[in-house]
């Protein structure tokens, strides 16, 4: 069955203080680890919601719009962030030394 809304909590709490990343070398990746299970949490969710509407124990169809919906806004974030991280990449390797 597909869980209900949760409410939405940041990727990483203390991103804006200074020295944080020094202190976790992994949270960038974990980041993306975290994206990334995401993504294939909210396909899951809908493969299963396609799934019971196909046999028809999906009482109420919407559910399978919603599924649809999250599992699309989770890939795009993915790509975002992707993006925003080569964007990034190609700063600096354009800094001259």
């Amino acid at each position: 069955m597909i869980s209900p809304i949760e409410r939405l909590t940041p990727i990483a709490d203390g991103i804006r203080e200074p020295g944080l990343a020094a202190e976790n070398p992994n949270m960038f990746r974990a980041v993306f680890q975290s994206a990334i299970d995401h993504v294939k949490e909210t396909d899951a969710q809908k493969v299963e919601a396609e799934y019971l509407l196909a046999t028809g124990q999906l009482d109420n169809p919407a559910a399978l719009m919603v599924a649809s919906s999250k599992s699309e806004l989770a890939v795009s974030l993915l790509v975002q962030l992707r993006n925003k991280a080569l964007d990034a990449y190609s700063e600096l390797t354009r800094i001259s030394l």
